[in-house]
């Protein structure tokens, strides 16, 4: 248990910070340009992503030989909570590239801490019950989102034009809205829970016992590495795997990135809305791990991918083709006869519904692809495996964020930048369909 408890702290940074309230606020909120915004919080997302291809495997390598997990996340928790803390200064008109730089350290630092307690897994649980407990803990993390999420949109966010929230009060610790502060906050908020949430896993989870010394595990665990990069010729079914992994997570990260920032500057919503739009997802995610947990243990991790990714492709679909006030690409109009309280045109709700596959499908698809790889490493090679699995996240996701990027400087589309989302969702399915399962096993002839 003390060991999930690690999704429960970390997420409200992926929630809150990353999709839902600090995001939406850099890109509508802290410059004058949304269109820019977007562009360069995605290029935040891309060199992010660089940083954590090139280190995350090699850090793996290292933690394997060194043994021990624990002071590698101390490490990073240090960062990250330092860097959460310091976004409080992004007030409006603010230095932008101070912002992103805050913004960066706080990701890798979450990603790196990510490898470390991804690799405790399959020492920790057995191969039965691995995918049930990977999609429960995910859930657990989506429940401390929400939680913190919630907290936000209901005492903290409030409309700009009046100061209230959305129960009608003032905002608590005096906040103004006007100045950022409702977003701002969030950075210390989720540096916070991470702080105190985070000490069970410390405390009370089995950490392995201690290996080598740093300068001896960084030797032996690059030649591990290296070892080990050049053994996937001999696991095809693993490397099929890392590299559909590779290509459809570009997907899944540019939809987590973006589809905030997306909605945000396409309606206008306050923090306030984008909350709640947060909330519902939230919800919804929460049911959907619950779902997985089961099917996964019945079905198994690859039915759950498969699955999960068709509800992304639908959604990411149905979000491109809406505008302010049609969708299906203008063969469904949504005349705007009001834009008075929350959600009030049609075309905002047709995009809550979209939001809605994403929510019960983004927590899926990346627990049970945890799982998928933990059925079919060794727990001794787990860290070196889980690191070239951060790889296979993060190699080339830069190159969904860059396209996002390109499109939308060439045509001023942020909808055309979307619409590259769906090349990686479709080549990631496409070879994940032909690949064995577990990823170790030799493939079917259906798969071959």
């Amino acid at each position: 248990m003390s060991w999930m408890l690690f999704d429960w702290a970390a997420q409200p940074f992926f929630t809150v910070i990353t999709t839902f309230i600090f995001g939406p606020y850099f890109v509508s909120r802290l410059t004058s340009d949304p269109v820019s915004a977007q562009a360069t919080w995605s290029n935040m997302a891309t060199i992010s992503s660089i940083i954590i291809a090139v280190l995350s495997p090699i850090l793996g390598a290292i933690a394997d030989e060194s043994g021990s997990r624990k002071p590698w996340i101390a490490f990073f928790a240090v960062i990250k909570i330092v860097s959460l803390c310091l976004l409080w200064t992004a007030a409006p008109g603010s230095p932008v590239a101070f912002i992103v730089l805050l913004m960066v350290l706080a990701t890798v630092s979450a990603e790196f801490s990510i490898v470390f307690n991804d690799s405790m897994m399959p020492r920790l649980v057995g191969t039965k019950d691995v995918g049930r407990v990977s999609n429960i803990a995910w859930g657990l993390g989506y429940l401390g989102g929400m939680i913190v999420l919630i907290s936000v949109v209901l005492f903290i966010a409030g409309n700009p034009q009046t100061g209230k929230t959305l129960l009608g009060g003032t905002p608590i610790f005096g906040l103004d809205p006007a100045a950022g502060e409702d977003a701002r906050v969030t950075g210390p908020i989720s540096a916070l829970w991470y702080l105190v949430f985070i000490l069970p896993m410390f405390l009370f989870t089995p950490d392995a016992g201690r290996g080598k010394p740093l300068p001896a595990a960084v030797r032996s665990g690059l030649r591990d590495l290296g070892h080990t990069l050049s053994e996937l010729r001999n696991k095809p079914g693993i490397l099929r795997f890392l590299v559909g992994r590779m290509i459809y997570q570009d997907g899944v990260n540019g939809l987590l990135t973006l589809g905030g920032v997306f909605a945000a500057a396409m309606f206008g919503w306050s923090t306030m809305e984008i909350g709640i739009y947060g909330i519902i997802l939230n919800i919804i995610a929460i049911f959907g791990c619950i779902a997985a947990s089961s099917l996964d243990r019945v079905l198994g991790s690859k039915f759950v991918v498969v699955l999960s990714l068709l509800s992304l492709l639908a959604a990411t679909i149905g979000i491109i083709s809406t505008g302010t006030d049609f969708t299906l690409f203008g063969l469904v109009s949504l005349p705007v006869t009001t834009t008075e309280g929350l959600f009030s045109t049609p075309a905002e709700k047709a995009y809550i519904l979209y939001g809605l596959l994403i929510g019960i499908a983004f927590g899926p698809v990346q627990a049970s692809s945890r799982s998928y790889l933990a059925r079919s490493v060794s727990p001794a090679e787990a860290g070196r495996y889980f690191g070239i699995y951060a790889l296979s996240g993060r190699a080339t996701s830069f190159m969904a964020t860059l396209s996002f990027s390109l499109l939308t400087y060439w045509t001023g589309s942020a909808r055309i930048g979307m619409a590259s989302l769906i090349v990686f969702l479709i080549g990631g399915l496409v070879i994940l369909l032909r690949t064995p399962y577990p990823a170790a096993h030799p493939a079917s002839p259906l798969e071959q």
